[in-house]
């Protein structure tokens, strides 16, 4: 069934050019200005695929495929300071930072940064590429501030970076490196972070939460069962789950908490405080609460984050804190299956990272939409109705004996 066009849908796209305007003078060339635009309208397209061949399908306009491939790949614009600018486009200002390392599946070899290494997407190790990202959660939005793609050391090698076109001033870095990068361009473009949240990737790094108590960034990081912790009033370490383990059944409470608009979910939860024992007994060391997750299954299975709001701090709100994490999984729903986040197929660095902010592009700009007070929300069938009925004028705008034939197959059913 056609997807009715919403009546305001000119006036919507309409805020789309506008909105486009700024970050187009970021290109010196008016080729480069069409190219972005149609790159643009591709990931927003109803293209299944959103590959540059796939895309290019849908949206190709007088020029080449070439040209459109160089844009991506070799055209000389600054990706970095386009991110800058969609950064300082972002209205909402204040929110939790979630880290991730999100992982694209790979049938072959060539693509930049592919390896076997540990998939996410999959939950096993498998061919795939590696992208740390960082998101803005408000609370009712979702935000993207940053991506970078994870290299391998067997990337940095000379013939690699040939194949790749990777910089030489780009060296290995760990996911977490990485992630602290993201968190410094977040906090130079002048939001104010409330705290900081991310899975066992990063809450396991002794440095990065160091980074962050430096920084007087409050944390919920999911951890390994095998980290040790000083309990308070205890000289010794001992492994979080052997604390867990040995918690008294009165312990344990059971919470219930509501991501988002989702039905409400609850477990059983735990808290104790401590230091975890890589910073015991040195002076600076800071005390935390040790969060215990137990689902209520007949198997329990148990998970443990480091959370570092105030001793204070009410259980429920050291839950609800942990929780917010549940948002980058919604956010990649719309940035992977819908806009392509993950469909690139070319083989370069630059090019990976020029598509990867385009896409981020596009769906700030539907988040841009979604805030908007008293305005229907767009939903991605919505807008790709809209997109393909600007798809559709403009082919026959461009190709105008395509529209002379169909105006004599309308004078055509009207004679019969």
């Amino acid at each position: 069934m056609q997807s009715r066009l919403p009546r305001n849908a000119p006036v919507w796209l309409d805020r789309l050019s506008t909105w486009l305007e700024p970050f187009e003078r970021s290109f010196g060339h008016v080729a480069q200005r069409g190219a972005f635009r149609r790159y643009l309208l591709g990931l927003l397209s109803d293209s299944r695929r959103k590959s540059m061949s796939a895309m290019w399908e849908r949206v190709h306009a007088p020029g080449t495929y070439q040209a459109f491939q160089h844009f991506i790949s070799h055209a000389p614009w600054d990706h970095a300071r386009i991110w800058r600018q969609l950064r300082a486009s972002i209205p909402d200002r204040t929110g939790v930072v979630i880290l991730d390392a999100t992982s694209f599946p790979k049938q072959g070899k060539q693509s930049v940064g592919v390896a076997r290494q540990y998939c996410g997407t999959l939950g096993k190790v498998a061919n795939c590429q590696v992208a740390v990202t960082a998101a803005l959660w408000t609370g009712a939005r979702a935000w993207m501030l940053g991506a970078a793609l994870y290299p391998p050391e067997a990337w940095l090698t000379r013939e690699a970076r040939e194949r790749a076109k990777i910089p030489p001033t780009v060296g290995f870095q760990e996911k977490w490196r990485l992630a602290v990068r993201l968190l410094r361009h977040a906090r130079a473009a002048g939001f104010r972070i409330t705290a900081v949240l991310g899975d066992a990737e990063f809450g396991d790094n002794r440095t990065l939460r160091q980074y962050l108590q430096r920084c007087r960034l409050d944390y919920a990081m999911g951890v390994s069962s095998t980290l040790t912790v000083v309990r308070a009033g205890t000289t010794h370490a001992e492994a979080v789950r052997s604390i867990a383990t040995a918690l008294p059944r009165r312990a344990w409470r059971v919470v219930r908490w509501r991501n988002g608009r989702n039905r409400p979910w609850k477990a059983q939860f735990a808290a104790v405080r401590g230091t975890p024992a890589t910073r015991w007994p040195h002076r600076r060391a800071a005390a935390i609460w040790v969060l215990f997750e137990r689902d209520l299954g007949a198997t329990p299975r148990i998970k443990t984050y480091f959370v570092s709001l105030p001793a204070t701090a009410s259980l429920r709100a050291l839950v609800r804190l942990a929780h917010h994490r549940w948002a980058i999984e919604q956010q990649y729903l719309e940035l992977k299956d819908e806009l392509g986040l993950d469909h690139f197929e070319g083989r370069s660095f630059l090019g990976w990272h020029r598509h990867v902010l385009l896409t981020a592009l596009a769906y700030t700009w539907l988040q841009h939409e979604r805030r908007r007070a008293g305005v229907r929300l767009p939903s991605l069938p919505m807008a790709r109705a809209v997109i393909t009925e600007v798809l559709t004028a403009h082919f026959f705008v461009t190709n105008p004996r395509y529209l002379e034939t169909m105006m004599k197959f309308r004078d055509f059913h009207r004679r019969i």
